[in-house]
């Protein structure tokens, strides 16, 4: 025990959120410990890579589902005034590094952001979701028309083909963007290993988190996949960031906060274009309205991207069922999750949810052909010549206890942590990477309480993030200010 290595804090999963975490940390604390604890050999091999999200910096400019409409016909819009309030904060967190020459902008691009709608009834909605937002200086801007000849000039591949007496209508904001959140994540750690006290290993696996006394309570044990190697460490801290696996890691914690939990996994798939004159024709992305009983990563997108240095155009997700948690899991995941005090929540979840069930047993079931027409109310002259069929991630979207110990279905992120705040888990999935310094924000927030009210690191904190502890909500001249600078420096006013 006494010759364990020790360490401040130790990071399960090498993806955005540890990445975006170790940098506040290392800013906040900079002689501190950090170890990275990755079960592949790759930075960012899961969630966090280009080819398994969307890519979307999520800012509820362009996502319909982000904007629920009520009973009487009003529309919420306060679930996207708050994803796009924490998008800002991503964008002043990535300056302040790339001022510091700790990250160069090149993972980041301005791309437009479109709402797509057909039929009456949705042109209605989509009326009303931009009457709605446009009352807010974060969505000033955005541009609604039902003309043909705007669309043609805006989405010309997509007016290609399609019969001139369809009523379609779409949405346009000039400042969305297109990140890749897989070659930001790698060069955060490249910044990181530059640090002293910071140290990643990959094909390590962690197989259980147990309870120790004293200063370091936390006893990590791992397994060199490379050398096939047992060992433990002992850590002060424990974040599992470990997308689709950080279920099974919390459960293993045995921390009382974790009972209830459960995942549904959810996969995923493209339509990859491979036909470089067609990707050439599109360059925005566009959101259509989510299926009815459609998980929210599933909302159909046809998405201009830059993977690796090249265009690229996706269209999907197709969503699938896997019982892996994750893309390079196993399938014995989902079962292997279960737990007494997570199965009737489960069970119950799965009963109020059966629209959900349903509609994964009709995605799974998908030929081609039908692929193909759903891309083709996208894009009328798409041929299947063109495209082909790719995997995308792995998702795990959260099942709770809520009242009575019903099970519920959550399709947010959430931070599950123990009573003495050192151990935390994040679970779930959509908006995920864009928010993922809103989310590292909260957890240092929650964790650490009484550092946060020092001096210091509130000044080093308003440094990072300018606007931090103040709303843009309703600060016209906030909004303005901030976009205008952060734009500068992350090369978005192309």
């Amino acid at each position: 025990m006494e010759n364990q290595e020790k360490f401040d804090f130790i990071l399960i999963g090498a993806g955005i959120m540890s990445a975006t975490l170790a940098v506040f940390l290392k800013e906040l604390m900079p002689d501190c410990s950090i170890k990275v604890l990755e079960r592949l050999d790759e930075i960012a091999g899961e969630s966090s890579d280009a080819w398994n999200n969307a890519g979307t910096g999520h800012a509820a400019l362009c996502e319909m589902n982000y904007t629920p409409e009520n009973e009487d016909g009003t529309i919420d819009c306060s679930k996207a005034l708050k994803i796009d309030e924490q998008f800002e904060i991503s964008k002043q967190f990535w300056s302040f590094l790339v001022e510091k020459n700790q990250l160069m902008p090149d993972f980041i691009r301005p791309l437009p952001h479109m709402s797509f709608v057909r039929g009456e009834k949705d042109i209605q909605f989509l009326k009303k979701r931009v009457e709605a937002l446009t009352q807010y200086p974060l969505f000033k801007g955005m541009q609604f028309s039902e003309d043909p000849e705007t669309l043609k000039q805006w989405i010309p591949l997509m007016m290609q083909g399609r019969d001139e007496h369809e009523k379609i209508a779409a949405t346009k904001m000039d400042i969305g963007t297109d990140v890749n959140f897989g070659a930001l994540t790698r060069q955060l750690f490249k910044y990181l290993n530059t640090l002293p006290g910071f140290s990643i290993e990959g094909s390590h696996e962690v197989t259980d988190i147990d309870p120790l006394e004293g200063q370091y309570p936390w006893l990590v044990a791992i397994e060199d996949l490379k050398k096939r190697q047992n060992y433990e460490l002992s850590a002060k801290f424990v974040f599992i960031g470990a997308g689709g696996g950080s279920l099974h890691l919390l459960e293993k914690s045995k921390i009382p906060e974790a009972k209830g939990y459960g995942g549904f996994p959810v996969s995923g798939q493209w339509l990859r274009c491979v036909n470089r004159e067609v990707i050439e024709l599109h360059n925005a992305k566009v959101y259509g309205k989510a299926a009815v009983g459609a998980p929210p990563m599933s909302v159909p997108h046809l998405d201009s991207r830059v993977i690796n240095g090249k265009k690229e155009l996706l269209f999907g997700p197709y969503a699938g069922f896997s019982t892996k948690f994750l893309k390079n899991g196993s399938y014995l995941d989902l079962p292997a999750s279960l737990r007494l005090n997570n199965i009737v929540p489960m069970i119950q979840a799965g009963l109020d949810n059966l629209q959900l069930t349903k509609y994964l047993i009709e995605q799974v079931r998908q030929k081609p052909e039908q692929r193909l027409q759903a891309l083709q109310e996208f894009m009328p002259e798409a041929k299947m010549q063109d495209w082909e069929l790719a995997v995308a991630g792995q998702r795990v979207q959260v099942i709770k206890k809520g009242s009575e110990d019903r099970g519920k279905l959550e399709f947010g992120t959430e931070l599950v942590r123990n009573e003495g705040g050192n151990i935390v888990a994040l679970l779930g999935a959509s908006p995920g990477a864009s928010t993922a310094v809103a989310i590292m924000l909260d957890l240092l927030q929650q964790c650490f309480p009484q550092q946060l009210k020092n001096p210091a690191w509130q000044s080093k904190l308003k440094s990072m993030i300018p606007t931090y502890g103040i709303s843009l909500r309703d600060n016209a001249g906030l909004v303005e200010e901030t976009r205008k600078r952060t734009s500068g420096i992350l090369n978005l006013n192309a």
